[in-house]
Parts: structure tokens; C-alpha cells; sequence
């Protein structure tokens, strides 16, 4: 039996792409938000990357004009992470970013005053490959 060779070429094709596509990447890069409500209606999370980008957008009841804030990240000096809080009508009352390639790693304060009620937070990671976390809570 005489095989062709553009038969074996096509066959060799599909082999190749059979075995590209099953082999997993180990250097796909990837970034995770992850939020968590805490007690008295604080609210955190931890975010983790492996180089990647992501960006989490939540609502967080808070009653008072302002809140307390803390962030701290360990991560690689291109990573990126930033959290900008808007209060009930929208207003920015805190963008604040870290970045691994300089110091501090970490932040804290209370943010400007706003309107009380749903208030929108923001968390980005961008090119972020290290790990970190976030609090928030009403302020005084």
C-alpha cells in the first residue's frame, strides 16, 4: 500500500496540533481578586498574580462620610496594585496605587469625605506577580 505525501503531511498536521493544544502552559500569565465581608461591615480581600491583569469592582454599604483604609502587597517590581473608592454620588474619595519596584508596600489612612451610603471600590492589578491584601472599614 502506496501512502501519498500529501496524505503524511496532512496526518503529520493533525498530530502536531493534536499535541500542541493537549500541553498545558505553566507561564500563562493570571491575576485574582478575591473579596471577603468581615465583621461590623468591613470588608477586605487578597488579590494574587502571576503576572497578569485583572480588575474587581464591588458595592460596599458604608453609613459614615468617611473610611479607614490599609493595603500592603509583595510583588515583583513591574506589579501594579491600585484602589479607587467613589462614595454614594460617584465621587472619588481615594486613588491610591503601589507599585513593587519602589518603597513603601504598603498603605494606610482614611480617605476624603463623601456622601454615606453605597459606595463603589475598585481593585486593580495590573502586570502583578506577588501576592497582597486590602481592608476597608467605615471611618471615624
Amino acid at each position: 500500500m502506496k501512502i501519498f505525501k500529501p496524505t503524511i503531511f496532512i496526518l503529520s498536521i493533525i498530530v502536531a496540533s493534536l499535541l500542541i493544544s493537549s500541553c498545558s502552559n505553566d507561564d500563562d500569565l493570571s491575576a485574582n481578586v478575591t473579596i471577603t465581608e468581615g465583621a461590623n461591615g468591613d470588608i477586605g480581600g487578597d488579590f494574587t498574580g502571576n503576572g497578569g491583569t485583572t480588575s474587581e469592582t464591588f458595592n460596599w454599604q458604608n453609613e459614615l462620610s468617611t473610611a479607614d483604609y490599609n493595603a500592603d502587597i509583595t510583588a515583583s517590581p513591574t506589579g501594579l496594585f491600585q484602589m479607587t473608592v467613589k462614595d454614594s454620588e460617584g465621587t472619588t474619595v481615594l486613588d491610591r496605587s503601589l507599585n513593587g519596584s519602589s518603597e513603601p508596600d504598603t498603605f494606610s489612612g482614611v480617605t476624603s469625605s463623601g456622601e454615606a451610603g453605597m459606595w463603589t471600590v475598585t481593585i486593580t492589578v495590573s502586570n502583578f506577580n506577588g501576592d497582597g491584601s486590602f481592608t476597608l472599614s467605615e471611618g471615624n
